[in-house]
């Protein structure tokens, strides 16, 4: 299976780093093709909703930047993970840039299958995110929700959390 992983945390070392490194490594162990595109790095503008897409763009969006080699690596993906530190109750603005451009598609490609990773300060702040996945994603877009994995606190890089995301990565 080709995952894609899209991870929303500016930071490289951070704590959804940690969980995204660990699912990554179990998944791989499992022998799983995994591609991470940290969108922090990239430059992805917001959905303007101009609705080219939608009308003369045959699906494709307007804008022309980093996004196109997202919707390129969907092409090939079986399933997406979304990563993100959750600041606000959200995703951070640049995963939310790229969630957004997912409106100029029908579909996800072959994408069948998704997941969500959140790393938090605090407990009980994760419903904004899970909200939008539940609906962007595993409703709207008809996919299979494979799990949604928290942290919060010290169980931010723990190892026992660390162990819950190699798991998931080896039971796919």
């Amino acid at each position: 299976m080709h995952i894609l992983v899209l991870n929303g945390s500016p930071r490289v070392n951070g704590n959804t780093s940690a969980m995204v490194d660990a699912f990554v490594e179990g998944a791989q162990e499992k022998g799983h093709s995994v591609k991470v595109i940290a969108v922090c790095r990239k430059e992805i503008a917001g959905c303007v909703g101009c609705e080219y897409c939608h009308t003369r763009g045959g699906g494709r969006c307007v804008q022309q930047d980093d996004m196109e080699k997202i919707y390129e690596a969907l092409e090939q993906a079986d399933m997406l993970a979304l990563a993100s530190p959750v600041y606000y109750f959200g995703f951070t603005g640049q995963l939310q840039c790229a969630v957004s451009r997912f409106y100029a598609l029908e579909k996800l490609g072959r994408v069948k299958q998704t997941a969500l990773i959140l790393s938090s300060g605090s407990d009980d702040v994760y419903e904004g995110c899970i909200y939008e996945y539940k609906e962007s994603f595993t409703e709207y877009m008809g996919l299979e929700d494979k799990g949604i994995f928290t942290a919060f606190g010290d169980q931010n890089k723990s190892e026992e959390k660390l162990a819950e995301l190699r798991e998931f990565g080896r039971s796919l």
